[in-house]
């Protein structure tokens, strides 16, 4: 159950990280919403990379 925590909390914080640089930088460059959507699927482009090299990973290779 641990293990699932922490995978989904990686897949998260890659989209609220992601989400949050995009919107700042709509803000800082009048561009909505175009930093927004390209900065949101970053972060679920690196969320999702997170999780993969996460998942394969075993206790024993840490």
């Amino acid at each position: 159950m641990a293990r699932g925590f922490q995978l989904s909390s990686e897949l998260i914080a890659g989209v609220v990280v992601g989400a949050a640089i995009g919107w700042g930088f709509d803000k800082l460059l009048s561009t909505s919403p175009f930093g927004l959507i390209v900065f949101f699927l970053l972060g679920f482009v690196a969320g999702v990379v997170n999780v993969v090299r996460s998942a394969r990973m075993t206790p024993g290779n840490r």
